[in-house]
């Protein structure tokens, strides 16, 4: 990002860096043969291409790295070593570029500059982001200190004007310098810039600090690896697409209360979920929302510790804010955000308003009814469906959003803690 001799704290311009001497890797560059082309495609084959741009996508990413125009952690691994394989598409959509892959000999997923479900829920013209990003910001003879200003203003207008965002800024920096030189090119600028503007991206950024997320752990262009997580599901298991319109709800009911775990790992799991709540409530961050409340965007690991397992469904506080804003509603659906951020619509005046119906506590209990009521413990089960039933009818009036959740949320935890607390569970 700067001229030679610049530093992260300097004033110089961004501009593409020159190829590297020999001995001074700044940016690794790839062959423009097209037997290396075969080969990333033959390193990718067994990609399922159903709905998903697959090796493609790869292709394309490649092409741009080796013009200089992106830069990425993952990009060496991904276009020239090729130990970055892509093995089985996940996507349900053409808009969600989800896969499972391998990197470095470990399972990890791999998701490629989609467009944001959210919005792609809420506005059905929406068009794929890939036609859409063309890396074309920060500009050549953008300053470091103009970049640091576009980063700051944007997450001001994402998260909110919070004081812990220059702390951000300084991470967002840091993860851009890839080759850890000291300095950001202009295409480590680039993809970081293009990473942002994706919702799940950011908002990993903004969690990082909390253990019910998934690990970042690399990124080329506005493709980034996460760490895989094993169970996907809050209940162990996913029944196949292609079964679920054929079986009745009462069955998948069954098939999940056959697969769960037993009833102390998924009190262990719901108190990590509890948590998260806890944690995306006034975080350090701002406010952030659930918005599509569903056993299958949350999952554990091997030690039963929760996990989100698809942040792409979070939304913050400023994002929803400005979807609301001056919309005109006739009733509190039409002020949904999502599948479920809905808010209040002032009938009178025809405007959405910026209270939520549900909180995320609400919507969480909603969830947690059926996991943690079967099998629960006879001496324990009246009193925990009591706490749930109560947790359920909480509004997100602003007046209410203090000290009764942070009641509540507590009550339940320690219920559950109490009874798999001094056991093996715990």
């Amino acid at each position: 990002m700067f001229t030679s001799g610049g530093s992260r704290g300097g004033t110089g311009e961004l501009e593409a860096k020159s190829p590297p001497h020999k001995g001074h890797d700044i940016l690794p560059r790839t062959s423009s043969s097209p037997g290396d082309t075969k080969t990333l495609l033959r390193s990718q084959e067994s990609v399922q291409l159903s709905k998903c741009e697959g090796v493609w996508g790869a292709v394309r990413l490649c092409d741009q790295y080796k013009k200089g125009i992106i830069s990425g952690s993952t990009c060496k691994d991904l276009c020239e070593a090729h130990t970055l394989v892509f093995q089985q598409c996940l996507s349900s959509s053409p808009t969600q570029q989800v896969y499972r892959g391998r990197w470095m000999e470990k399972e990890v997923i791999i998701k490629c500059g989609i467009e944001d479900a959210l919005k792609a829920d809420s506005n059905p013209d929406s068009v794929p982001r890939k036609d859409l990003v063309l890396f074309d910001k920060p500009t050549r003879g953008t300053s470091m200190d103009e970049f640091r200003e576009m980063l700051l203003n944007f997450l001001k207008a994402n998260l909110g004007d919070q004081t812990s965002l220059a702390a951000l800024v300084n991470r967002i920096i840091t993860m851009a310098d890839v080759n850890r030189d000291g300095k950001v090119s202009l295409a480590e600028a680039k993809s970081i810039w293009a990473l942002l503007h994706l919702n799940e991206f950011l908002l990993m950024l903004s969690l990082h600090e909390k253990e019910h997320t998934s690990k970042l752990l690399g990124h080329c262009g506005d493709l980034y690896v996460t760490e895989k997580i094993p169970h996907n599901s809050l209940y162990g298991t996913n029944v196949p697409h292609f079964f679920q319109p054929l079986l009745p709800s009462a069955i998948h009911q069954i098939i999940h209360q056959w697969f769960a775990p037993a009833w102390p790992r998924r009190a262990k799991i719901a108190i990590g979920l509890l948590e998260f709540v806890e944690e995306i409530f006034h975080g350090t961050y701002g406010n952030f929302y659930i918005c599509e409340t569903s056993f299958k965007n949350v999952g554990y690991n091997d030690k039963y510790d929760f996990k989100m397992v698809n942040l792409r469904k979070v939304a913050t506080e400023m994002t929803i804010r400005g979807f609301l804003k001056g919309r005109h509603c006739e009733q509190n659906v039409d002020c949904t955000y999502g599948k479920d951020c809905m808010a209040t619509c002032d009938k009178l005046m025809k405007q959405c308003k910026g209270d939520m119906v549900q909180p995320n506590l609400a919507k969480v209990c909603g969830l947690l009814q059926d996991y943690l009521l079967y099998g629960a413990p006879s001496d324990l089960k009246e009193e925990l469906q009591k706490q749930l039933r109560t947790c359920m009818t909480l509004s997100g009036l602003a007046s209410q959003m203090e000290v009764h959740h942070s009641l509540v949320l507590n009550n339940l935890k320690t219920l559950l803690w109490k009874k798999i607390s001094n056991t093996k569970y715990s």
